[in-house]
């Protein structure tokens, strides 16, 4: 959790920076048991190269240690045995307003996840609606104010837009992704305001990778998020934008140095946690970490 202080020197918060304010969050997790890469469904999982489950259990623990000490609600759902893939909770739905949609992996191998996330939402009090396209959750759709963020051109499908648009009633902007690296949106893009602040007061901003996305993406994001950090590559390869916020607080990999001295400028606070070992997975901070908005 803690920050090197010569970065802490070079990096002020500008002056026209604007306060940020915390809000509580939710969150669900999944312990890491069964964790390791036995098959390849992304660029960053090499099952040839060995892994480790206790380093993952242990870096994935500080995580949760960290949201739980900054105040944050951390519900856990059971791993599954040979769903190795489960730690990373953001593909498991998403939830707004207490309804839960579930999701339809485009892969075969994560499949079996698809009930389990669903039971849970439904045992834990959420509406759950059973989804018909294929799309992965939080990692294909984020929430930036009142407008869905949609991602497409891996896993989640067009179609899929459509359907969440309909399921929450909300705004959707579709986005495609371009680099196979980043193949979630929640890999190229992080919310990093509060959905609203006090009065309800929408300041919702963005942070994200200008060369993850096609040309047309790129344009919608400039005109809606002229304020937004635009990341650098060598701070998106190391999956800096794989991060969660609470509106002041920004948790994110301690290797995305750039974007820890942008978000300082800006007046957040970056909390530094290294997920290393789930990166081999092809996850960070925002895939082990899905928001229940909502219904308890």
């Amino acid at each position: 959790m803690s920050t090197p202080p010569s970065l802490s020197e070079r990096s002020e918060t500008r002056p026209d920076a604007p306060a940020r304010i915390q809000q509580h969050r939710r969150y669900l997790m999944c312990r890491p048991e069964h964790f390791t890469v036995s098959y390849r469904i992304n660029p960053w999982m090499e099952p040839a190269k060995p892994t480790d489950t206790a380093k993952a259990l242990a870096q994935w623990q500080t995580l949760y240690d960290t949201y739980v000490a900054l105040g944050h609600e951390v519900e856990l759902i059971d791993p599954v045995p040979g769903l190795p893939d489960m730690v990373y909770t953001a593909n498991g739905g998403f939830v707004i307003d207490g309804r839960a949609l579930g999701v339809r992996f485009r892969v075969d191998e994560r499949r079996g996840e698809e009930r389990p996330f669903m039971d849970w939402f439904a045992a834990h009090g959420f509406e759950v609606v059973e989804p018909v396209e294929v799309q992965e959750g939080e990692g294909d759709f984020l929430l930036v104010g009142d407008t869905i963020l949609a991602g497409t051109g891996f896993r989640s499908v067009g179609d899929s837009h459509r359907e969440v648009a309909d399921v929450f009633g909300r705004e959707v902007v579709s986005l495609r992704l371009i680099d196979p690296r980043f193949y979630h949106l929640d890999t190229a893009i992080s919310v990093l305001d509060p959905v609203a602040g006090p009065g309800g007061v929408d300041r919702a901003n963005i942070a994200y990778l200008p060369s993850a996305f096609d040309e047309a993406s790129r344009r919608i994001l400039q005109e809606r998020y002229p304020d937004a950090i635009l990341v650098s590559d060598a701070d998106g390869a190391v999956f800096g934008l794989n991060s969660a916020s609470d509106g002041y607080n920004v948790f994110i990999s301690p290797r995305a140095t750039g974007f820890e001295a942008q978000l300082r400028e800006r007046g957040y606070h970056p909390v530094l946690v290294d997920l290393s070992e789930l990166l081999l997975g092809g996850g960070g901070i925002k895939c082990c970490t899905l928001e229940l908005r909502g219904t308890r």
